[in-house]
């Protein structure tokens, strides 16, 4: 796939790895649309960028993914591909019956999977129209194992995985339309602080990750310690009848 003269919606592009890919397709020569919740952080990160556009709203909730969708549709009609980076996570004690563990989980499962699967489809139309365009749902190194620190979340992460990977079945004779799956490892970004982002990778390595593997075509887009599992596991998964 072409990786200029593209018209890119970014969610979760204010800040962290979504800021980041923002960043490199810009430079190099893109229409850049990110979207945030928090109008401040999304003004932030415009000085940072050359001639983007922000859109405001919260993709986890379904009036603004209609509200999203349609400005897309209405004032920017070359739109060819969507990044879906917007995630939650939260440390989850599962052994803690005080915990609000399903809570959490709701949220993110229906920031992580849900949401993804609405935007995509209302987005996916005026996708379909382009002569190229590309959907990158961006996942996790979690997919592949979960923990006790975050179980539900890694659970949510591997349920787009495997949406990602139905997806990418439906349209794989649409030679028009590719369907990508970038999957960070840890990586050093405030949405990873609690966690112990600091000792993660750069979030500028998973934008020239991204960058390289829109260039030729990737579909699977394993990041730093992510490839070591992704060799294993991946050879095995695709023989399974689908």
């Amino acid at each position: 796939m072409k990786t200029t003269g593209n018209t890119i919606f970014i969610s979760g592009g204010s800040a962290g790895i979504g800021l980041a890919i923002a960043k490199k397709f810009n430079e190099v020569g893109n229409k850049i649309i990110i979207n945030g919740r928090s109008e401040e952080r999304l003004q932030s990160a415009l000085k940072q960028l050359d001639n983007a556009i922000a859109i405001q709203g919260d993709l986890s909730v379904k009036a603004d993914r209609l509200k999203i969708a349609e400005e897309l549709k209405n004032n920017h009609p070359t739109l060819n591909i969507i990044i879906n980076n917007a995630g939650a996570a939260f440390m989850n004690n599962l052994s803690d019956s005080n915990n609000n563990s399903a809570e959490k989980a709701f949220e993110e499962i229906n920031t992580n999977y849900i949401s993804v699967i609405d935007f995509t489809a209302l987005t996916l139309p005026q996708l379909l129209q382009q002569e190229e365009a590309a959907i990158v749902n961006v996942s996790s190194i979690a997919v592949f194992r979960s923990n006790k620190y975050l179980p539900t979340y890694s659970a949510s992460k591997a349920a787009l995985h495997s949406y990602t990977q139905g997806l990418r079945d439906t349209f794989a004779e649409n030679e028009n339309l590719g369907v990508y799956e970038l999957y960070p490892p840890l990586v050093n970004t405030e949405f990873s602080a609690e966690i112990g982002g600091a000792n993660g990778i750069p979030a500028s390595e998973v934008a020239d990750e991204l960058f390289d593997a829109l260039g030729k075509d990737q579909f699977e887009v394993p990041v730093g310690d992510t490839k070591k599992i992704h060799e294993l596991v991946i050879p095995i998964t695709e023989n399974v009848p689908h």
